[in-house]
C-alpha cells in the first residue's frame, strides 16, 4: 500500500529514499513489529458483540477482505468481525496507517516538543530562571519511535481480539472477488479498499534531493536551514515545527495566499503571525530546481532567487495510493485525480467493492475515514444502515498559532445564503499568557458566521496558540445541535479564558459594499 495517510504506511523503503535522504540529514528506519496471520474468537472490545450478520453459503474464503490496515480499514474490519463476518485485512507496512506512523500522531508529538523552546524563554517572565536548554534531537526521535511502536502493537491486538486475520504483504486485485497478497490468492464476497494517499512531489530537476513529511519524521539531525514548499496543512505545520525547534525556515507557496479552502481572515492571520514569529513566508513563489552542493542544497525559486539550505521538504499535496491495486482487473472506476469513485454508501461502480478514507478523496481526515469504515460495517453487516454526514466537521491545523475551524467560510456563507444574509462577528487579541511574556506571533483570532434568518451559527474559525483544537471540538457539537447566536450569547463565559470571547461577541462587522 505504500506511504499513505489512511492506510498502513510507515517507513518508505530504503532503496527508494537513500539518495534523497543523503541530501538532508541521515535516515534511520525503526524496527517494525509484524503480526503474522492468525485468527481468534471475536470478543469485540468496546463494541457490541451481538452477532447480527449471518453469512450465506457464498463459497468464498471470507465475507470481507479489507485492503489497508490504517484508520478506516482497521475500524471497518473490527466492526464487521464483531457483527459476525469472517474478515481478513492485508497490509504491507506498519499497522495504523499514516495517521499513526507518519501523520497525525508523530506530527502532534513534534508540535508539543517544538513549543518547549518558547516555554523555556517565556518562563522568565513568570519568575523562573531556566538554564539555557539543549536539544537532543535523537532522543526525540527515539521516544517518538517507541510510542509509535506501542500504537502499532495496540492495532495488532485489536485486530486479533476481533478475530480478524492479518495478511502481511501488498494486496492487488485479480478479479472483483479475488485479491493476491505475497503470491497467495484469497476470495471474498465483498472487498473494501482503504489504502489512503501518499505524498506527491512534482517532477522537477533535483527531485531526488527532496524529502516529504514521511522522511521528516526520521531525520537523525535537526537541519539548521529548511525550505518548505507547499501551502496546506502539512506545510504550515512543519514550517512551525522546524522554526520552533530552532531551524531557519523559508516557506514557499505558488499562489497569493496559502491554506486554500479556509476562511480568508484565518489565512491572513496565520500568514501574519508566522511572519511575525520569524518564518520567511513567500507567496507567488515555487521551487523549480534543487542541486546538491558541498555546503548543503541550493534551491532555485520561480522568483529568480537562489537559496542555500540543508533540507528541502515538499508538502505539495497527496494523491490516492492506488498504483499497486490493479483496479482495472476488478473494473473499479477512478476519477481524474486517481480517487476511487463511490456513492454515499462508499460503494464503487462494482457492486461488491467498497472504498473509504483518503483513497476516495472526499474529506481527507482520519476521523472521517474511521467514521466511513464504521458506517460501512454497520450498514452491510450490522443491520444498521447509516452513512457519513460531511456537514459541520470540526477540524484543526497544528500550525503555530494553531487553527480550529467548523462550518462555512464567510465567502461560502454569503454565496449560499446571500451577500447580505449573514452576520459576521470577530475579534483579535493578545492571549493572557503573553501579556507578561510580550511574545509576538501568537495573537488569538476568533470569528463567528451567523445566518440572519435562523440565527444559526454556520461557521466558526479560531486561531490560538494552545486551545484552538480543543475549542473547535465542542463548538462542532454545538453546531451539529443547531446552536444559534442567541444560545452563545446566553451562555455564561468561563473567565479568564480565550474561549469566553466566543460567547461575548456582540457587535457584527459592517456588511460588505
Amino acid at each position: 500500500m505504500g506511504p499513505a495517510f489512511a492506510t498502513g504506511a510507515l517507513v518508505p523503503r530504503l532503496s527508494h529514499l537513500s539518495t534523497r535522504l543523503a541530501s538532508c540529514s541521515s535516515f534511520v528506519p525503526r524496527h517494525i513489529s509484524i503480526y503474522h496471520t492468525r485468527s481468534v474468537r471475536a470478543i469485540g472490545v468496546r463494541f457490541a458483540t451481538t452477532m447480527s450478520y449471518q453469512a450465506s453459503n457464498h463459497g468464498f474464503d471470507y465475507d470481507l477482505f479489507v485492503i489497508g490496515a490504517g484508520s478506516g480499514g482497521v475500524r471497518a474490519a473490527r466492526i464487521a468481525a464483531t457483527h459476525g463476518a469472517k474478515v481478513a485485512v492485508a497490509e504491507n507496512d506498519a499497522l495504523g496507517g499514516t495517521c499513526v506512523n507518519v501523520g497525525c500522531v508523530p506530527k502532534k508529538l513534534f508540535v508539543y516538543g517544538s513549543h518547549y523552546g518558547h516555554d523555556f524563554h517565556d518562563a522568565q517572565a513568570y519568575g523562573w530562571d531556566v538554564p539555557s536548554p539543549k536539544l537532543d534531537w535523537g532522543r526525540l526521535i527515539a521516544n517518538k519511535n517507541a510510542e509509535i511502536t506501542r500504537l502499532n502493537g495496540i492495532y495488532g491486538r485489536l485486530l486479533e481480539k476481533a478475530g480478524v486475520e492479518l495478511k502481511t504483504g501488498t494486496a492487488s486485485f485479480v478479479d472483483k472477488n479475488t485479491v493476491e497478497v505475497s503470491g497467495q490468492r484469497y476470495t471474498a464476497e465483498r472487498i473494501l479498499v482503504a489504502v489512503g494517499g501518499k505524498p506527491f512531489v512534482p517532477d522537477i530537476e533535483g527531485k531526488e534531493h527532496i524529502i516529504t513529511s514521511n522522511e521528516a519524521f526520521y531525520l537523525t539531525d535537526l537541519p539548521k536551514r529548511v525550505l518548505v514548499s507547499g501551502g496546506g496543512y502539512i506545510a504550515v505545520e512543519f514550517a512551525g515545527i522546524f522554526h520552533s525547534y530552532g531551524s531557519k525556515v523559508i516557506q514557499a507557496y505558488r499562489s497569493e495566499l496559502f491554506m486554500r479552502g479556509f476562511d480568508d481572515d484565518i489565512r491572513h492571520h496565520l500568514a501574519n503571525e508566522m511572519r511575525t514569529s520569524g518564518i520567511d513566508v513567500r507567496f507567488k513563489c515555487q521551487v523549480t530546481k534543487v542541486e546538491k552542493v558541498d555546503t548543503g542544497l541550493k534551491a532555485t525559486l520561480s522568483t529568480g532567487d537562489v537559496v542555500e539550505v540543508d533540507c528541502v521538504m515538499f508538502a505539495t499535496g497527496r494523491v490516492p495510493n492506488i498504483s499497486k491495486l490493479n483496479l482495472g482487473a476488478a473494473g473499479v472506476e477512478v476519477g481524474r485525480k486517481g480517487q476511487i469513485i463511490v456513492d454515499e454508501w462508499s460503494k464503487t461502480n462494482v457492486d461488491n467493492i467498497y472504498a473509504v478514507g483518503d483513497v476516495t478523496d472526499r474529506v481527507n481526515l482520519t476521523p472521517v475515514a474511521i467514521h466511513e469504515g464504521h458506517a460501512f460495517a454497520d450498514t452491510v453487516y450490522g443491520n444498521n444502515p447509516r452513512n457519513t454526514s460531511y456537514e459541520y466537521i470540526p477540524t484543526a491545523v497544528f500550525s503555530q498559532p494553531s487553527i480550529g475551524t467548523c462550518g462555512l467560510t464567510e465567502t461560502q456563507a454569503r454565496e449560499k445564503y446571500g451577500k447580505y444574509a449573514v452576520d459576521v462577528y470577530k475579534t483579535q487579541f493578545r492571549p493572557m499568557k503573553h501579556t507578561l511574556t510580550k511574545r509576538e506571533g501568537e495573537k488569538t483570532f476568533m470569528k463567528l458566521i451567523v445566518e440572519k434568518e435562523t440565527d444559526k451559527i454556520v461557521g466558526c474559525h479560531v486561531a490560538d496558540t494552545s486551545s484552538a483544537a480543543e475549542v473547535i471540538q465542542m463548538v462542532g457539537v454545538a453546531m451539529k445541535a443547531g446552536a444559534t447566536k442567541k444560545h452563545f450569547d446566553s451562555t455564561m463565559p468561563v473567565h479568564p479564558t480565550s474561549s469566553e470571547e466566543l460567547v461575548t461577541l456582540r457587535t457584527a462587522e459592517p456588511q460588505p459594499h
